[in-house]
């Protein structure tokens, strides 16, 4: 993996009889967008829940760069992953810049560091001014915006984002999107997951769909349209 900043190689889980994903193997490098498709209870979130080390798979496994995997060195792995979860994991009562705080305390960072970083990260995702202000006071779109505050405290080298913008008003999702394209082109690796192929065509450089636990399809958006078959069989051209 001399350029890949996380591998997956061989992701399964099952729960009882019901295999929820089943081979799924992935790579990514920095400054890049992997878009993680598929329908509605297709293994993403489960796929997601194992890279980030919530989920014990039943077999395979992810390695950073370095060799570092949850097996080595568990604390390391998971001070260079940031999960931005599917549902909201903020305490609403808590001011903004508290929640960042005890994110900054839980990953054992110092107190000076946590509030120079919690600056940094509440300016990117436009909620500077909001710092002193309960969640339960914000739209839906500034807490997951805080989510993703949240996510990058502790500067992480990996980002995975389980439908991050789900249940937001269209400004809100722009807003998300310009969060996530400055973080790529800040060197950050990205794991999105949506099933809005619209959403996947404007981030992601590398796209893998998946269906009842299992790779459907992977490659670049070009190489998964040249599959279609309007593709490989062109309407002629009127003369």
């Amino acid at each position: 993996m001399a350029d890949e900043v996380l591998v997956a190689q061989g992701l399964r889980k099952a729960y009882g009889a019901r295999v929820a994903v089943q081979d799924v193997s992935l790579s990514l490098r920095p400054g890049e967008v992997l878009g993680l498709l598929g329908p509605n209870g297709a293994g993403k979130s489960t796929t997601v829940g194992m890279i980030c080390g919530l989920t014990v798979p039943d077999a395979g496994q992810v390695t950073l760069s370095g060799g570092v995997s949850l097996a080595t060195d568990e604390a390391g792995y998971k001070r260079r992953i940031g999960l931005v979860p599917q549902d909201i994991a903020l305490y609403e009562e808590l001011p903004a810049r508290m929640n960042l705080e005890l994110c900054g305390a839980l990953y054992g960072m110092a107190p000076a560091l946590i509030r120079r970083r919690a600056d940094e990260v509440l300016a990117l995702v436009g909620l500077a001014e909001r710092a002193q202000e309960r969640p339960a006071t914000f739209s839906g779109g500034m807490k997951r915006r805080l989510n993703i505050a949240c996510a990058l405290l502790h500067d992480p080298d990996v980002i995975l984002l389980d439908e991050p913008t789900a249940g937001v008003d269209p400004q809100s999702r722009n807003a998300i999107f310009d969060n996530l394209e400055a973080l790529k082109a800040a060197g950050k690796a990205l794991i999105y997951t949506t099933h809005y192929m619209e959403e996947a065509e404007r981030l992601a450089d590398h796209l893998v769909i998946v269906d009842h636990g299992r790779v459907v399809a992977s490659g670049t958006q070009a190489q998964l349209f040249a599959r279609l078959p309007a593709a490989q069989h062109p309407l002629p051209r009127l003369q």
